[in-house]
Formats: C-alpha cells, sequence, structure tokens
C-alpha cells in the first residue's frame, strides 16, 4: 500500500505529522488500474475506487469523507480546506469553505481531522509541513503547474497563514531519462527553471521537473527530503508514460494534534 510512509509524534506545542506516498499493490482495482489506484477520473470501476480510498482512510484512522482531494487542473490554483483558519483585510482570523474537491493544484489545510491528498502518475508530489503553526499541504506539479507557478503560489498562502519554519518531502516522479519532449517546450521550462532542461535515454530533449520543483522549494529556504524513484522505471508505481490507461497513486499528509495547547 505505501511506497514511504513516515510519523513524526507531537511533542510539546509541536503539532505532528503523517504522511506518505502510496505505491500500487493491495488493493481492488483490477486490469490495467491494478491493484490500489486511487484516481476516480481515469476510467476505472467506480466501486473499486471507492474500496480503495476506504482502505486508505482506514490506515490513516480516518473516515473516507475525512480524506481532500483536489480537482487538479495543472495550473497554480490553491485553495484552502473548510474549517482552516485564514486572515482578511484586517488581519482578524476568518475561516473558508472551498468545496469538497476544488479545481486547484494545491491545497492546505489547518485541521488534524483531515488528510490532503495528491494524485500523480508522473507528476511531481510535494508534501508541505509547518509544525509549528499546524499547517500542512499537498502540491500536484506537472510541467504546467511547476511553469506557471504553482509552489511558490502554495508556499505563499502557508505564509499568509502564518507558516514560518517550512519542510517538504517531494515524491516519485517521471525522471527525466523518461520525460522526452519536443525542444521548444524544454526550452520554456528552463527558461522558469533552468535546472528543468534535461536530456532522456536517447539524447534528445527532455524535461526534470522535479529538479525544477527542488530547486524552487530551496530558494524558499524550505528543509525538504526527496524520495528517489522514477515513476516509469518503477513498476511499484503507476506511470502515465509508460501504460497509458493506468492509475494514480497518492500523496497524503495530516497533522496530528498537539499535546500541549498555547
Amino acid at each position: 500500500m505505501f511506497f514511504w510512509r513516515q510519523r513524526i509524534e507531537p511533542s510539546g506545542r509541536s503539532f505532528g505529522v503523517e504522511w506518505g506516498f502510496t505505491d500500487r499493490w493491495g488493493g481492488s482495482s483490477q486490469g490495467s488500474f491494478g491493484e490500489f489506484n486511487l484516481g476516480a477520473h481515469v476510467g476505472d470501476v467506480q466501486e473499486a475506487v471507492h474500496t480503495n480510498r476506504h482502505r486508505l482512510a482506514h490506515e490513516l484512522s480516518l473516515r473516507l469523507t475525512d480524506l481532500r482531494f483536489m480537482d487538479q487542473q495543472h495550473g497554480c490554483a490553491v485553495a484552502v480546506t473548510p474549517g482552516t483558519a485564514t486572515k482578511n483585510t484586517k488581519g482578524e482570523r476568518s475561516f473558508v469553505d472551498d468545496g469538497d474537491a476544488p479545481p486547484v493544484d494545491g491545497l492546505v489545510s489547518g485541521g488534524t481531522e483531515e488528510a490532503l491528498v495528491v494524485l500523480v502518475a508522473d507528476c511531481t508530489p510535494v508534501l508541505l509541513l509547518d509544525r509549528v503553526e499546524g499547517l500542512v499541504a499537498v502540491v500536484h506539479a506537472g510541467r504546467p503547474g511547476m511553469v506557471s507557478g504553482v509552489i511558490p503560489a502554495t508556499l505563499r498562502r502557508l505564509r499568509e497563514l502564518g507558516a514560518t519554519s517550512l519542510e517538504a518531502v517531494v515524491g516519485p516522479s517521471v525522471c527525466p531519462r523518461c520525460y522526452e519532449v519536443p525542444e521548444a517546450m524544454r526550452d520554456a521550462a528552463a527558461a522558469v527553471e533552468p535546472v528543468a532542461a534535461g536530456t532522456s535515454w536517447a539524447g534528445t530533449a527532455a524535461i526534470d521537473v522535479a529538479s525544477a520543483v527542488v530547486a524552487q522549494l530551496a530558494r524558499e529556504d524550505v528543509r525538504l527530503t526527496w524520495l528517489p524513484g522514477c515513476t516509469r522505471e518503477d513498476a511499484d508505481l503507476y506511470s502515465y508514460r509508460r501504460d497509458g490507461r493506468t492509475g494514480r497513486f497518492a500523496g497524503i499528509v495530516r497533522l496530528l494534534a498537539p499535546q500541549e495547547v498555547a
């Protein structure tokens, strides 16, 4: 079920976190979607997706309705989950409700009774955390999202909510060896982040989205862990580039309430 998983317990007034990335095993989906597909938009049997999502929620000791998904758009829009405190123009706290699956590629939460989910099959998934302020976020960073600035936009939203000490985990995605693109597309990505310019296994133009994402995080002083792995090269993960019709694995992050109340 999990490609990588970590739980950091709360300590004093510091929040804890449970976060991870799923793999494709241990679920109910069959055929090209086998086994643990979490994407409801890829043509899989909906009952199987529902069962898989329920299993994921159970692993996190949550209800299925506590999983917060995005309607991912390959853009740079960011939403905040219902009940998360925000600041209005006067600096006062208010609350927002962006719906169950907002059409965004960055999602932020300050709640401890929900888990944020990002779905991928080659794009770069990013999990973000501030243990002091009690904020988490997920980001779907494909090539268009990276170019349009979804990482800076999500960090900006977190900091508007008070985040000051951010850390990130960058999950597995397609590597530049396997992400061949037209030269013009590579050049456009490199114009935004020079490290995005890559070379495929065949010596042709390619894009290194993950390196560009890491560069953007590092420039914003975010402490990060970058997990190794290429989705196209690893049969334990879903890859659209490798298989075409396929499922989606997930990045998940859940905030854990501190032991002491500030």
